[in-house]
């Protein structure tokens, strides 16, 4: 929905994409959230959550030598884990862990649409009551979005309502966007009429990609959003010139698709 060049950029070509510190920000404090609840309940205190935050950087760190190689000293990487602690910090104004208990965390949530259209993604947190009325849980590290943006960012939130409502015939209660460093909460109760109009737009999205999958033309799309983007050299609104297509996708260009597997990631 961004950009149709970043897609290709991103899923067509694969352009690694080194992690940036406010990813690797995103990726500490919910690494810490999400295994503050293998602690029991009465340990799930904000000093606990401290502690955890520099032994998990470091298993971050080992498995990913990108991160590793994000700082290059011990001020620059304490400076980080700060502003992480920020984060945690916000979030223990928002919600007491104490008196929670998860159904799911970083749950691999998977459901195909009649159209044959897979969807998948990774939800950060599902709760549920002993009534059986579900919320999804989302963690934000970055600024809330201005009024005008909401949308966009409960489109993600909506597209995983709709991958659990086809895949257990439930409709979530309760949407929820946690801001982490600002404090705040972004909460929606969709209906059938929201899930109905998601599956909509994502199957079109989908036809969309297919053609241009088939055309090979993946136009871009310039905003604002263009001076956080990893690939400005390559893009030709920058005057960058673009690779070659991978030779399967310039396969596809050249002869037409034939029926495939298609599938939509939340993300």
């Amino acid at each position: 929905m961004t950009c149709p060049l970043l897609y290709r950029f991103r899923v067509i070509d694969r352009i690694p994409e080194p992690p940036t510190t406010a990813t690797a920000r995103g990726t500490l404090v919910h690494a810490v959230l999400e295994r503050l609840f293998d602690r029991p309940a009465g340990e799930r205190t904000p000093a606990a959550a401290l502690d955890m935050l520099v032994p998990e950087w470091e298993r971050l760190a080992e498995a990913d030598a990108g991160l590793a190689e994000l700082f290059s000293d011990d001020s620059e990487r304490a400076r980080f884990v700060a502003e992480a602690a920020a984060a945690l910090d916000g979030y223990f104004t928002l919600e007491d862990p104490r008196r929670l208990e998860p159904a799911q965390r970083e749950w691999y949530v998977e459901a195909e649409l009649d159209s044959g259209l897979r969807l998948r993604g990774y939800i950060d947190r599902l709760d549920m009551t002993k009534a059986g009325d579900i919320r999804i849980v989302d963690y934000k590290t970055g600024r809330v979005p201005r009024e005008a943006y909401e949308a966009s960012a409960l489109f993600q939130m909506k597209f995983y309502a709709l991958v659990i409502w086809r895949l257990q015939g439930v409709i979530p209660r309760m949407l929820q966007l946690m801001y982490l460093s600002d404090g705040e909460v972004l909460r929606y109760s969709p209906d059938e009429a929201d899930l109905r109009a998601t599956q909509r737009k994502v199957e079109a999205l989908w036809q969309a990609i297919e053609r241009a999958r088939v055309s090979g033309d993946w136009r871009p799309r310039p905003s604002r959003l263009c001076d956080w983007c990893r690939h400005k050299a390559l893009c030709p609104e920058f005057g960058g010139t673009l690779p070659p297509l991978p030779a399967s996708a310039a396969a596809v260009a050249a002869h037409g698709s034939a029926a495939s597997a298609a599938a939509v990631s939340g993300g």
